[in-house]
């Protein structure tokens, strides 16, 4: 806001009171895709592999719900009307997330293995017993 605000009075009489944040030197609103293009050329100029600038708002809600956000809240700060538009489009699944329901998923299974100490039948009993089924 500092330097709006010396950007206004450098402008004087020019300047025009958008009351965006975000302007030219001289007050008015940046064209639509300025900011997309600047980040495109940003992302060309640092090697970084291709990546759209909505992307990094794809990435934030995946953060967010790695970090423990629940799909509610993701959605309120994306402003989507919809949980499934949430859900389906902007919490792509981390690496790190599959490794950790990968290795949830196999302690299960682990844990309700039948013994191989015990013949079939009594292995069956003992995991069906375990897991509240019946035989």
């Amino acid at each position: 806001m500092q330097r709006q605000r010396a950007e206004r009075l450098a402008a004087g009489d020019g300047w025009h009171d958008s009351g965006y944040v975000f302007t030219t030197l001289d007050g008015a609103a940046l064209h639509p895709d300025w900011l997309t293009r600047r980040f495109r050329r940003f992302v060309v100029d640092s090697g970084l592999p291709p990546v759209r600038l909505h992307d990094l708002r794809h990435g934030a809600a995946s953060l967010a719900h790695a970090a423990g956000a629940d799909l509610k809240t993701v959605q309120e700060q994306l402003g989507h009307t919809s949980i499934v538009l949430t859900a389906d489009t902007c919490t792509s699944v981390l690496l790190d997330l599959h490794f950790k329901v990968a290795e949830a998923t196999a302690r299960s299974e682990r844990a309700n293995a039948p013994d191989p100490r015990f013949g079939r039948a009594e292995a069956w009993a003992k995991c069906a017993s375990t897991c509240n089924r019946t035989t």
